[in-house]
């Protein structure tokens, strides 16, 4: 556990951006380990998904229970999709980074979003402390653990720039190792959100909207870059047209676009390789 946690804070200190793919069962972080990537984030979305159930509507039992399933699969560091935690008190958030650590997870992420869809994002105050008790928590514990910080402003219709730089600055401030602010859909806006702060910042690409190479975001400040339910929409949509071709039309031509019985078997037996 603490080598997992200072491997994954190293990849924060070396030179440009990196990727962390988001997988949604151990299938896929397995082939995602295959594939070359050197460390992997859960998606609270596609997590939910591959439940049957909409976001928001998983238990954090069963959230933690999937997490170390993702942190069972490879040897890779882990950074989990923790929303708000187990509830909205600070006392609940330090106990959220507490029971992650305990799962052997690298990292987490907390936001400022209630869960409530008529407020919300937390009051200012509220949010800073919350982070302040996870920052607590993290100090705490025997091993590395690394802090992301969200501000959820962007995803829930309040374009402010000022006050998630605002709030980004406090989360630096209160001891998050990691910025985050999902959302932001143009290069001006993410270099103003790296500028602003010292921290390392998460972007986040496969959102609607402009998507930015590495190398453009790199060169804009990012240090990490995540894709969310990217990768899970993208699954879930071949999977629901194919459905649809052989409801809709009676063929079967989406099987030409599958791939191939043994090379999809080799990311499970260890001969496929990046």
């Amino acid at each position: 556990m603490t080598d997992q946690g200072r491997t994954f804070r190293m990849l924060h200190e070396d030179a440009g951006a990196f990727i962390i793919p988001n997988p949604w069962d151990v299938g896929t972080a397995r082939i995602l380990a295959a594939l070359g990537f050197r460390a992997l984030a859960t998606t609270s979305a596609g997590m939910a998904f591959s439940f049957g159930v909409a976001e928001g509507r998983v238990s954090p039992e069963e959230t933690l229970s999937h997490c170390r399933a993702i942190v069972s699969a490879t040897p890779l560091p882990v950074s989990a999709d923790l929303e708000k935690g187990f509830g909205d008190s600070p006392e609940s958030a330090a106990a959220t980074i507490r029971a992650a650590a305990e799962i052997g997870l690298a990292g987490g992420s907390l936001e400022d979003h209630t869960g409530r869809p008529n407020d919300p994002i937390y009051d200012f105050s509220l949010a800073v402390e919350r982070i302040e008790a996870a920052v607590e928590a993290r100090r705490s514990l025997p091993h590395d653990f690394v802090l992301t910080a969200r501000c959820e402003n962007f995803l829930w219709g309040r374009t402010d720039l000022d006050d998630t730089i605002r709030r980004l600055l406090a989360f630096e401030k209160a001891g998050a190792d990691v910025l985050y602010a999902p959302g932001l859909h143009d290069l001006a806006t993410i270099k103003a959100v790296c500028r602003a702060v010292t921290k390392p910042v998460n972007v986040v690409m496969g959102m609607p909207g402009a998507t930015f190479s590495v190398t453009e975001l790199a060169e804009a400040g990012v240090k990490r870059i995540s894709v969310g339910s990217a990768l899970v929409r993208l699954a879930f949509g071949a999977f629901v047209n194919a459905a649809r071709e052989m409801k809709s039309g009676g063929t079967f031509r989406f099987s030409d676009a599958a791939m191939g019985f043994a090379e999809l078997e080799g990311f499970f037996s260890g001969a496929t390789k990046a």
